[in-house]
């Protein structure tokens, strides 16, 4: 600052005694005594401008370093011409020139950035894409899903808030009478959380399939996550097997949404209870279990907390009230259009 105010200076000066430049009678331009001091403030801030690049030179790329190193050179020597060539007056030129070349490196070199990053984002979201398939490809998703079997029909979906997510569900024949029922979610969303969502479905689906009730698949379940869980992730489950000849069912929750139950003409309503605890929060803990009944006409609706706690533009949840609401709509409709409602109503 205190160099602009001394230039500043000299040329008012200059404009009276003539010290770095005058006019003649002609109003020809000539150089003063004290021409080299106009020079000052460009010397100036050529100076620091080799300061920082030589303090930032590892920031500066291999592309712009050169160029910065020119828009510094190129007024230096027009400066060094000028005082022994004193018809030759082009450093104006000359600092403008290699600002724009260094403006165009800068800007080619944003653009090669730009583009690097944008084939890095691409093959991201190709991956992403990917996994999406690879995650919904792992869950159940050819409907009817037992066309062979008329005493019950089961539906599902999923669109995870992300390209991945931790929800998950899964249904599957244990033995010919008995069908195991699955709705989970694993804490927090994204890759880590949908490769947790993997093994916890695969080791659900294994121990209920190998005979065991809900609870002790779950406290099994349990004990395995806890083992190698460095990522601190848990999961909400609610789990149940049900009896397909007498609607007899055994579930077990763990810390997950409350199930919806309607009965025959009726409409549906949130069946309460006490939960267990998360899978994969504390090694060696028991988890409960109940039993519920499923009569010719009931019908049976698990979620995520994706449902309740989805929001609107003004922040507002979904809610329970109005996830009850969507299902009652038409509350005898098949599984599909049931769901069909419920997202209709989100």
């Amino acid at each position: 600052i205190g160099t602009l105010a001394l230039h500043a200076v000299l040329m008012i000066v200059s404009q009276f005694i003539s010290l770095c430049y005058y006019f003649d009678a002609d109003n020809i331009y000539h150089r003063g005594p004290g021409y080299l001091f106009s020079n000052l403030a460009h010397v100036n801030m050529l100076g620091g401008d080799v300061v920082l690049l030589i303090r930032y030179r590892n920031k500066f790329s291999d592309r712009i370093r050169p160029a910065f190193w020119n828009y510094i050179i190129a007024p230096l020597a027009a400066i060094l011409i000028q005082a022994f060539f004193r018809d030759v007056q082009f450093i104006i030129l000359a600092t403008v020139a290699a600002a724009v070349y260094m403006s165009m490196v800068i800007m080619r070199d944003q653009m090669l950035k730009y583009e690097k990053q944008q084939a890095v984002t691409n093959r991201l979201s190709m991956e992403l894409n990917m996994a999406t398939a690879i995650q919904a490809s792992q869950l159940p998703r050819l409907f009817p899903a037992f066309p062979n079997r008329p005493e019950f029909d089961v539906y599902a979906s999923m669109k995870p808030a992300k390209e991945v997510g931790g929800d998950f569900y899964d249904f599957f024949l244990v033995d010919n009478d008995h069908i195991g029922l699955v709705m989970a979610d694993v804490s927090g969303k994204g890759v880590p959380a949908a490769l947790f969502m993997m093994v916890a479905r695969v080791l659900i689906k294994a121990h209920l399939q190998n005979g065991e009730s809900p609870a002790v698949a779950l406290e099994n379940v349990n004990n395995q996550l806890c083992e190698s869980n460095e990522a601190e992730l848990f999961v909400t489950v609610w789990t149940g097997v049900l009896e397909i000849s007498t609607g007899k069912g055994v579930a077990a929750n763990a810390g997950h949404e409350h199930p919806a139950i309607r009965r025959a003409n009726g409409e549906y309503a949130l069946q309460v209870y006490r939960h267990s605890p998360a899978v994969a929060t504390m090694d060696g803990i028991p988890f409960r279990e109940h039993s519920f009944q499923l009569n010719p006409g009931d019908s049976l609706f698990v979620n995520t907390d994706g449902v309740a706690e989805a929001t609107n533009a003004n922040n507002e949840l979904f809610g329970n009230d109005r996830m009850l609401d969507a299902l009652n709509v038409h509350p005898d409709a098949q599984p599909e259009e049931v769901l069909t409602n419920v997202m209709k109503g989100i």
